[in-house]
């Protein structure tokens, strides 16, 4: 009955079912089991519930049960959210079909999850050359005197009187396995539809180069007259609610302020006009994370809630009254990264039409979800693609599809990271690390693919652009932003609306506009994020803006080639070209930049390093430490 209901009679739950296998060992000792159950009855997380099926081999590769885990079950992790479990020997396939069933029946009464213990035995080994014998002797002699379970059912059946004699039997058992064996035959020349554009996915391109045929920076202005309207709205409650006094005058007032001058427009408001630009052009907006609604450092007051009845409006969802916008979702979530970035991961890849963001609290919290990164994020698209290129006829088709699924696995997602001194961070190298773009950037031949963008901008108007060009774009990348919470509330990090108006878009690279006569410039540095205005009060502390050009890298990947050539055609004069970083050497841009960026300096120029020493840790963590080592990166930066 589910399955006839209209998309609007449909509730969660009613048309997909989310089944998951787990192994003993891994539902007790993976982390992100338990952070993954604790999302399950969350607003804005659940699934409608979950079916887990425990398929319990009592090991765990050679591990036994009382070293695997210190509950009596494997299942009672699921005591955290009262899941109900259902423990069912693997030796009766009758035994267990009821047990599934009945699993099925809980989770579509009550749509929570549950959880179905299959407690069972791995009758070889971890895999086709594993001796399990080598660790568990005994239980293992016992497996290998036990009849298999096909075995123990027939002769069951036999006994019932349900199959009448054992050629029965044989004869069920070669045709079935004669059908598996066609089955694998015609795998071989089988050639799968490409569907992975069609659907929610038609209109989008496959990108294969930057540089030449792709929509990789369209123009994302909007008109002076929509920012202001937007500006406003994001501040205004369609019903009288009692707002905060301290919200209402440094972040409602002020905000309305700067919108009706369309000037020094901070951080949390571009965002808010990006966000909602793209609403009224029918995009929906998700943002998820610890503590997004109001913004870690009280900056963004994306939700504002009654200070009488703590009744939460969201602002941006009224900004026509009639409808026809898109709908910002603010998932505030738990205290997890690993588990709701994956969360994440599967919702853009579900919604090509809405701007995923997934906004890690502090570095360290960016960090926790390293292995949704890794796994997924980071890889998910280039290795299908170049093993689908390095492969024949039939295989490039099988693997393009799971490339394709894989490409848009990621799709819109923007990891918005606040990088803090004195916390434990994000090594800003490990992100571009990840990324797949070409070393030679002298040869042209390559294309100009990464798997991610990764940005750290130092104004909001490109903070603004960059957000829209993700959904603005034909095709889909992850995008990584490194966004330091000093650039928030800064007073000089501020944009005008003639910064986002029709015909601006991001800029990869902010050329030096204070700069008179770029003849005179004898030193170039280049700097990515928020160190460039302590640069810019050193240089004017010095008196040397004539001399010294500081280039903002916007954009780390893809490498911006064309617009570095370009700065340095300006200075024809400079001797000197600095890359300057405040994070350690092994831990900035540094070493993604070098390699790159000495390709396509003047000749016989190199590039000269200032930044602090190679570290193990990513932060100074000591204050004192931290600002006389600050000081003498300023000092170096401008001295010979």
């Amino acid at each position: 009955m589910e399955m006839m209901k209209t998309e609007k009679e449909c509730e969660l739950g009613d048309r997909v079912m989310c089944v998951q296998l787990h192994g003993d060992a891994a539902f007790t000792g993976q982390g992100v089991v338990m952070e993954a159950l604790g999302l399950s009855n969350l607003p804005h997380y659940s699934s409608g519930g979950s079916l887990h099926i425990v398929v319990n081999n009592q090991l765990g590769y050679t591990i036994p049960a009382q070293n695997a885990r210190s509950s009596a079950y494997a299942s009672d992790i699921g005591k955290m959210i009262n899941a109900p479990v259902v423990h069912v020997n693997g030796d009766f396939p009758e035994d267990v079909a009821r047990a599934v069933e009945l699993c099925f029946d809980y989770r579509n009464k009550f749509r929570k999850d549950v959880i179905l213990d299959l407690i069972t035995y791995r009758r070889w080994g971890h895999n086709e050359l594993d001796e399990p014998a080598f660790t568990q002797p005994l239980m293992y002699r016992n497996i290998r005197t036990r009849k298999s379970v096909p075995r123990l059912y027939e002769e069951k059946l036999l006994d019932e009187g349900v199959l009448a004699s054992q050629s029965e039997i044989d004869r069920f058992r070669d045709e079935y396995f004669s059908a598996l064996e066609a089955s694998i035959k015609q795998s071989e020349s089988y050639i799968p539809t490409a569907d992975h554009l069609s659907g929610p996915w038609t209109g989008m391109v496959q990108p294969r180069d930057y540089t030449r045929t792709d929509k990789s920076n369209p123009d994302t202005g909007v008109d002076a007259g929509t920012l202001l309207n937007v500006g406003r709205a994001s501040v205004t409650s369609p019903q009288p609610i009692t707002v905060h006094p301290r919200v209402d005058k440094y972040h409602v007032q002020a905000r309305l302020q700067r919108v009706q001058e369309g000037r020094r427009i901070d951080w949390a408001t571009a965002e808010a006009l990006a966000l909602g630009s793209l609403l009224l052009e029918g995009f929906n907006v998700r943002i998820s994370g610890q503590d997004v609604g109001r913004g870690t450092f009280s900056q963004r007051h994306a939700m504002l809630v009654c200070q009488e009845s703590e009744r939460v409006v969201v602002p941006l969802n009224h900004l026509r009254e009639a409808g026809g916008q898109g709908y910002l979702e603010v998932a505030n979530s738990n205290l997890s990264e690993l588990a709701v970035l994956g969360f994440e991961y599967g919702m853009s890849w579900e919604t090509p039409k809405s701007l995923n963001i997934w906004e890690a609290q502090f570095g360290d919290f960016f960090n926790s979800a390293q292995v949704m990164i890794d796994t997924y994020l980071s890889s998910g698209e280039s290795d299908q693609m170049a093993e689908a290129e390095r492969t024949s006829h039939a295989a490039p088709t099988r693997l393009r599809r799971r490339w394709a699924r894989a490409l848009v696995i990621p799709r819109g997602e923007v990891l918005a990271e606040y990088y803090v001194k004195l916390l434990s961070l994000i090594i800003v190298y490990s992100v571009p690390q990840l990324c797949d773009d070409r070393f030679n950037v002298l040869d042209d031949s390559i294309p100009v693919n990464p798997n991610m963008h990764v940005v750290n901008c130092t104004t909001p108007a490109q903070y603004f652009h960059v957000l829209r060009r993700q959904m603005r774009r034909n095709f889909r990348k992850p995008l990584i932003v490194v966004s330091p919470k000093t650039l928030l509330k800064l007073s000089s990090a501020v944009s005008d609306f003639s910064d986002m108006v029709p015909g601006t878009t991001f800029q990869p690279i902010l050329s030096d506009t204070t700069v008179q006569d770029a003849n005179r410039v004898e030193r170039v540095i280049f700097v990515s994020g928020k160190l460039y205005y302590d640069l810019v009060k050193e240089r004017q502390t010095r008196g040397v803006q004539d001399s010294v050009a500081l280039v903002r890298v916007e954009e780390l990947c893809p490498f911006p080639k064309d617009e570095f050539v370009g700065e340095m055609s300006r200075f024809t004069n400079a001797k000197e070209f600095i890359w300057c970083q405040e994070e350690p050497q092994n831990g900035g841009a540094y070493t993604f930049m070098e390699p790159r960026l000495s390709q396509i300096l003047p000749s016989g120029q190199s590039l000269i390093y200032v930044g602090r020493a190679p570290s193990a840790a990513p932060a100074t963590g000591i204050a004192v430490r931290y600002k006389a080592e600050q000081a003498d990166i300023l000092k170096k930066a401008f001295e010979a």
